[in-house]
């Protein structure tokens, strides 16, 4: 099993197209063509986790956060970037990072997080924009059926539990055929004529690159023709941040106590409590205030999230309680989730879960 398998393996849970743009995700060190030994996964990748790595022959680490996160100009161990990436390349050992195209995922992050807190009901707090797009093409009519499989194999026709697909029949030039006529063969004076079909099919962004290589592999004309478009409709199978349900409305205390028990955060720091009853919370791992506005017109009761600065608790107002129970701990269980999908998709290999603890925050 080469790098590249498991990198594609990690882009059907999370493809790399729906990282955030300010983000660097995908293989950061070593060579995809590489036979990958072992895996280890971990949250953060740093020198120890690295020597973790060499100790458990490991030479793929797959990494919730990315090591290198702006350029690097040099290379000299001057600090814990360069010392990591160093002796990565030394050990000739890869590090992939997974990062925002993780958080968009309907099954990764803040799913997480909803499974760890029992809620149910869940659905993306701030749905992706800019992820679906349209493909219009003509094809012959006798040929659309065999196109029109191709394409749904390479992904085409299907965004979350809904799938689309549409056609239109029209002939070339000035011979206009029905929805409910008989396409044929024909000529009109001495030109030869053959109806087409125009095609249209909706799909995820990241499935583009294999859906034109469908497209051009199985089209029947020589040159192709298409039109893509960009769609505004939101994603709502993909994005930042999940709201849902407790099964049972908990007083707040009682959902402080529970939040801090489940995710075993050392402190929980939150805005003024309002007396209501907690049942509809929202989560966003990692730095979340962000999403705050989008919480509370969700109706959230608590927004569970962390990073939040002093003035931004302000921004409650009294309409939900945020809490913020740490960076690590709302993504803490995040490499579990990589474990146990790399797992099952790969069983019988070494996947390991890093045990090196690299939370840079301690508690007194």
């Amino acid at each position: 099993m080469t790098v590249k398998t498991v990198a594609q393996i990690l882009e059907e849970l999370a493809p790399l197209d729906h990282g955030e743009d300010f983000d660097n995700v995908g293989l950061l060190v070593g060579d995809s063509s590489m036979t990958v030994n072992g895996i280890l996964v971990t949250l953060d990748t740093i020198e120890c986790v690295v020597d973790e790595a060499i100790e458990n022959d490991c030479n793929l680490i797959v990494s919730f956060h990315p090591i290198i996160f702006n350029g690097l100009k040099k290379i000299t161990g001057k600090n814990y970037v360069e010392r990591t990436v160093l002796k990565a390349i030394q050990n000739n050992i890869g590090i992939y990072a997974i990062h925002t195209a993780l958080d968009n995922s309907p099954n990764g992050v803040n799913a997480k997080i909803c499974e760890v807190l029992g809620l149910t009901n869940t659905q993306i707090l701030i749905p992706k924009k800019n992820t679906i797009r349209k493909l219009n093409t003509y094809i012959p009519t006798a040929s659309a059926d065999h196109l029109k499989e191709k394409l749904f194999e390479a992904g085409a026709g299907n965004i979350g539990n809904y799938s689309n697909c549409s056609f239109s029949l029209e002939g070339t030039g000035s011979f206009k055929a029905g929805e409910n006529s008989n396409p044929t063969i024909g000529e009109i004076g001495k030109t030869h004529f053959e109806t087409e079909t125009m095609f249209s099919v909706t799909y995820l962004k990241s499935s583009e690159k294999n859906i034109l290589s469908a497209l051009m592999e199985y089209h029947p004309y020589e040159e192709v023709a298409y039109e893509i478009y960009s769609l505004e409709n939101k994603n709502q199978n993909l994005g930042m941040g999940m709201i849902g349900e407790l099964k049972e409305a908990l007083p707040e205390m009682s959902f402080l106590r529970h939040l801090k028990k489940t995710m075993d955060a050392q402190v929980v720091r939150h805005s003024a409590l309002r007396n209501k009853p907690i049942k509809k919370v929202a989560v966003l791992g990692g730095s979340g205030a962000f999403a705050i506005g989008a919480a509370k017109a969700a109706g959230a009761d608590v927004f569970v999230t962390a990073d939040v600065k002093y003035h931004q608790f302000y921004e409650a107002e009294n309409k939900m309680v945020i809490a913020d129970i740490g960076h690590f701990e709302t993504e803490q269980f995040t490499k579990n989730l990589l474990v146990d999908y790399l797992t099952e998709k790969i069983p019988n290999f070494a996947v390991r879960l890093s045990e090196s603890i690299t939370n840079p925050i301690k508690y007194f």
